[in-house]
């Protein structure tokens, strides 16, 4: 499992470790939603509140090793790609864990004269669950049950996979444990930057990718694309016919152009001078949406260099009939 080393590292890059391979870190935008200093785009795009957000991932072992990831995807954590599932840690006991260390990572807060001492009451019980903080979280073989408990206790999902295991969302497709919201990363707009820039463990990535995104369109909850774009590297605009025919495989609700941070561990790989401003993901965005037929500019967020496209306005924000 996770060697003493590997935890030493992680804690002190603020992650609190949760069981035997889980894991919770508390986001920035849920900081500042705290202090009233701003929100999350997801707030602004679909409604959930940043600071009741609990960010975690229930395993997190990866098979790919993405440029832009601010993860500390050097590190080896000794898990496995394919666990055992006599081994792993139950959905129940997950939940309850990720909950308490929120509550631990969010106990400074109760000192601080700034922090808004209604929202930090309402963080005590998180509403929304983004499983997406490291890792690949479809890797985790109780993801159903795990959903499925999350909605009976009335909490959003939203889950974000690199669409190299479509087996795993098609068993959530048959459970009817479908989160709330599913995300596929979409970076490259084909083969060859695909592999450069994932660097996958899988011989066949290329190949299970496009398999998710022609599965896409048949999964029954919001579906999001979301494309992460870095100066200089996935920007230009010869690859918007390649973006767009990937995009429109998968027929997503909405398409999420977002611009690389350089944060984390992503600061080792590319410079700061690689960060697109929002001016750029705003001008792509548009010349995107010309190959895109119905698609339409619905929203921004400037300070987060994110752009949402999709075909109906009315749709964004989440009804509790769709939790």
């Amino acid at each position: 499992m996770i060697s003493e080393k590997v935890k030493k590292i992680l804690k002190k890059q603020h992650y609190s470790l949760v069981g035997k391979h889980s894991a919770v870190q508390i986001c920035r935008w849920t900081k500042k939603s705290l202090k009233d200093e701003g929100v999350c785009y997801k707030e602004k795009f679909y409604g959930v509140k940043s600071h009741r957000c609990c960010q975690m991932s229930p395993y997190i072992a990866c098979p790919n090793q993405c440029v832009h990831c601010w993860r500390p995807i050097e590190l080896d954590y000794g898990l496995k790609l394919e666990p055992e599932i006599e081994s792993i840690d139950k959905p129940k006991e997950i939940i309850k864990k990720s909950i308490e260390a929120q509550r631990k990572l969010l106990s400074g807060f109760k000192g601080y004269e700034k922090v808004n001492k209604k929202k930090l009451e309402e963080a005590q019980n998180p509403t929304q669950f983004a499983i997406s903080l490291i890792g690949e979280p479809t890797l985790y073989p109780k993801l159903a049950e795990l959903i499925w408990e999350l909605r009976k206790q009335g909490k959003s999902t939203f889950l974000v996979t690199n669409g190299l295991y479509p087996e795993r969302l098609l068993e959530l497709k048959k459970k009817k444990a479908l989160p709330t919201q599913l995300y596929v990363s979409l970076n490259a707009p084909n083969k060859g930057m695909y592999e450069r820039w994932h660097r996958s463990k899988l011989k066949d990535a290329w190949k299970r990718f496009n398999s998710t995104l022609a599965l896409f369109s048949k999964l029954s909850t919001r579906r999001v694309i979301r494309l992460t774009l870095v100066r200089d590297l996935n920007i230009s605009p010869d690859y918007l016919k390649g973006y767009a025919k990937l995009i429109l495989k998968a027929k997503p609700d909405f398409i999420e152009v977002k611009a690389y941070m350089a944060v984390g561990y992503a600061r080792k790989r590319l410079e700061y001078e690689r960060m697109p401003s929002h001016d750029e993901i705003k001008d792509f965005a548009k010349k995107l949406l010309k190959f895109l037929g119905e698609y339409k500019f619905l929203d921004e967020q400037v300070i987060s260099r994110v752009v949402l496209l999709g075909k109906d306005k009315g749709k964004m924000k989440i009804k509790k009939s769709e939790i």
